[in-house]
């Protein structure tokens, strides 16, 4: 049986999506961007600071989804330009310390609202 995931302690889905679903066993999200909670676009921010709060949104969803970091078995990175890879590496480590899930990180054309990078996951709901 599919559910839909929502916390407060992440940005408001702002189109025809949920932050997350499940179905007990697995949990996907939404892409997660540089959105705080409170709905402000850190648009201008470094791509370290991009990256950290869309990881700080994911963990948020994760952890209403009864999950954690150590529980994603995949994540896909999404970034505006692939040259900001090496930056967002290094922040995305940090998150992922112990046994890193799998990982896609591909250049986009476009991301919403002219994001620098946006972060989805798949994770086990133990």
């Amino acid at each position: 049986m599919k559910e839909t995931v929502h916390t407060d302690a992440a940005p408001a889905a702002v189109g025809a999506y949920s932050q997350a679903t499940t179905n007990g066993d697995l949990v996907f999200t939404a892409g997660q961007i540089a959105l705080t909670p409170e709905g402000d676009f850190l648009g201008d921010a470094s791509i370290t600071e991009q990256t950290e709060q869309a990881l700080d949104n994911l963990v948020a969803v994760l952890d209403e989804a009864g999950a954690d970091p150590s529980d994603v078995l995949k994540t896909t990175v999404f970034l505006a330009d692939i040259d900001d890879f090496d930056e967002m590496n290094e922040t995305y480590a940090g998150y992922f310390e112990e046994s890193p899930p799998a990982r896609s990180a591909v250049e986009a054309g476009a991301l919403p609202k002219g994001a620098g990078v946006e972060i989805e996951a798949v994770a086990v709901v133990e």
